[in-house]
């Protein structure tokens, strides 16, 4: 249950970065649900692989370039799903991390409300 609260609260995240920035577009409440399992997909499977590739140029960087990767997540999925669009890179990074910030008050609500 505590799953499909956060996921059905994570789509209206993406609403919401939708609707707060012009550069990300999402069509429907139903295509922001498919998003954000791909969204979800991407950063469980594919996001530790590049964070290990990338681990030199994220030292150097002190962790500014996972900021790099999260928004590269958020355009790989605009790419794979006609329904979600993001304008390019730029607005992938704005997207990533207004929803990020979402994501962590969404995380923060739902510890409290579900203890572990």
């Amino acid at each position: 249950m505590k799953i499909i609260i956060r996921w059905v609260l994570l789509a209206a995240a993406l609403l919401l970065v939708a609707h707060l920035y012009t550069g990300v577009q999402v069509a429907s409440f139903g295509a922001a649900m498919i998003a954000a399992l791909v969204l979800g997909l991407l950063n469980t499977l594919v996001r530790p692989v590049l964070v290990l590739l990338t681990f030199p140029v994220t030292l150097i960087t002190l962790g500014l370039f996972l900021f790099v990767i999260n928004a590269a997540m958020f355009w790989a999925a605009s790419y794979l799903l006609d329904s979600f669009q993001v304008a390019g890179f730029v607005a992938a990074l704005i997207g990533s991390v207004l929803y990020s910030l979402c994501a962590m008050v969404i995380d923060v609500a739902m510890e409290r409300i579900f203890p572990s």
